[in-house]
Parts: C-alpha cells; structure tokens; sequence
C-alpha cells in the first residue's frame, strides 16, 4: 500500500530541509508527527509520535536509511517484529526553477497486517500527511521565521 502527497512550497529548498530535519522543534507546528528526537544521520535511531487524525497517537523508532540535504529524507520503522507491518516514509524537496519547492510525502506500507488496518490507515494517514503539507508550507512561507539549526 502507498499513500502519495505533494504541496508546492514558496520557500527554499534549505529552509524547507531546515524546518522538516528540526525534529526537536516538531511540536511547535506539526499536527501529525507531533514528537521526534533524534540524529538525522543515515543509519541512526529516531523516535517518532504520529498522531493521524481519527486514531490513537502512535510511538516508533524508525531507522534513517537516506538523508540527502535539501533533497531527500527517507527512514523505514516496523511495528513489533519486521512483516507485522512496515513502513518506508520518504519526504522530497524538489526545485521548481526558482519558483520554490514541491513537498513530496509519501509512505510504502507493507506487512500482514494491512489487510486488516489498510483502509482507515489510508485515509488518517493520507489527511495527517495533507495536515502536515499545510503546516510546513506555512511555516516556510513565512518571512519573519527563524529556523534554528537542527541538532
């Protein structure tokens, strides 16, 4: 299962990087991923409290498998043991000539128990993600915004 969503930003690719890689800053604006710490570093453990609208908040320690600056964010969790149920959660930033940025954020579910939770995780999931576009762009859009240094 893949849910798939985009928001074009006008903002720089640097600050939208800045703003998305502050995990430590996450609950100030992000309605969905509403706790994060941790090392954006590929191969390092982050902690991650989503909170999908209509669900229970959720608690889990993906592993960061890319991070290439002001391009690319990508880590893969899994709930209990690997094939119960799996997710890969990439985020992308791409130029678009000058005229700001697309936001891209997208997640690849996989495991046994997507049959079971697929539908209502597809559309919490898919409005936490739009909730999180939102608040990102605002966010980057805004001119008097500080963005302090992620750690």
């Amino acid at each position: 299962m893949e849910i798939y969503t985009e928001i074009e930003i006008n903002s720089a690719s640097d600050k939208v990087w800045e703003i998305l890689t502050n995990l430590h800053d996450y609950l100030n604006w992000n309605p969905f991923l509403i706790k994060a710490d941790g090392e954006i570093k590929e191969g390092s453990k982050i902690n991650i409290v989503a909170q999908p609208p209509g669900l229970k908040s959720m608690a889990f320690s993906p592993t960061i498998i890319k991070a290439e600056q002001n391009r690319e964010l990508r880590w893969k969790g899994k709930f209990i043991l690997p094939g119960i149920f799996d997710g890969d959660h990439i985020f992308m930033i791409e130029e678009l000539g000058g005229k700001g940025v697309r936001f891209i954020q997208k997640e690849f579910y996989s495991g046994l128990l997507i049959p079971l939770l697929g539908t209502k995780l597809e559309n919490s999931t898919r409005k936490g993600f739009e909730f999180m576009n939102q608040a990102i762009k605002k966010r980057a859009e805004s001119p008097n915004l500080y963005v302090a240094k992620s750690q």
